[in-house]
């Protein structure tokens, strides 16, 4: 069982910027591959980035692109999300996801997400 623990959502102006951070415990953190996920009021919960077990390799939305970057930290058990030039369409819960498949394929399907964090609010003022 792996516990996951999000921080680092606040408040921001459009433009600005924010890291979250996300603490596993509980398991072997190099056995995961690990994704943030948001969710919107009214809309469902959709893919942000993902980064492999090893840190090599790297996905993201389309609309993030160039503007956010995943990355994990093996010897703090972290995963964070660098996240610039936020957008009112940024607002959202942002989630932590942990996945325990030895491969990528549908990796921003949310069913392919073992654990998951309690997220933290992005608000993105405009």
């Amino acid at each position: 069982q792996v516990r996951l623990v999000e921080s680092g959502g606040g408040l921001v102006q459009t433009g600005g910027s924010l890291r979250l951070s996300c603490a596993a415990a509980g398991g072997t953190f190099s056995d995961y591959a690990m994704g943030w996920f948001r969710q919107a009021p009214g809309k469902e919960r959709e893919f942000v980035a993902r980064i492999s077990r090893g840190g090599g390799v790297t996905y993201y939305l389309d609309s993030v692109k160039g503007r956010f970057t995943i990355s994990r930290d093996s010897a703090k058990n972290t995963v964070d999300l660098q996240m610039n030039s936020l957008k009112p369409e940024d607002t959202a819960v942002y989630y932590c996801a942990a996945d325990r498949r030895r491969y990528d394929s549908n990796y921003n399907a949310v069913k392919n997400y073992d654990f998951w964090g309690q997220g933290t609010q992005v608000t993105v003022s405009s």
